[in-house]
């Protein structure tokens, strides 16, 4: 599996160099997005650019990274383009689930936004002790 991560402050982008998603490396995708999410990673954004087919068992390994950041940070798939991934998300409905963002540098300005609303989440209110 060829996979190349752009770990930067405040998120990371995944990108897996393989035209398939599916059960015979889906397992390892899994396993990297468990390694980023113990390791601290808040907001990681998926790059797809190389993907042209996803099995089941690659929505699983998508849906199982989803789940990690869920209340976490922010998970993000970036360059869904081929049509057949497309169409698979479509029928799967997962586009209602999942934040598919269009180019990497969208999806890098939406984790950040996310970034910021958290750190504004923090912050006390007015009259609040820190």
């Amino acid at each position: 599996m060829k996979i190349s991560l752009d770990k930067k402050e405040k998120y990371s982008v995944l990108t897996l160099e393989e035209a398939n998603l599916n059960s015979v490396i889906a397992p390892d995708v899994k396993s990297e997005f468990v390694f980023l999410r113990n390791e601290g990673v808040v907001h990681l954004i998926f790059n797809m650019k190389d993907i042209q087919y996803v099995d089941s068992s690659g929505l699983s390994a998508i849906l199982t990274a989803n789940r990690l950041w869920n209340g976490h940070g922010a998970f993000v798939l970036t360059h869904v383009e081929h049509p057949a991934v497309k169409k698979l998300i479509e029928i799967s409905r997962l586009e209602t689930i999942l934040t598919i963002i269009p180019t990497l540098q969208e999806s890098i300005d939406y984790v950040m936004m996310e970034e910021l609303q958290m750190e504004l989440a923090k912050e006390p209110t007015e009259g609040e002790e820190e």
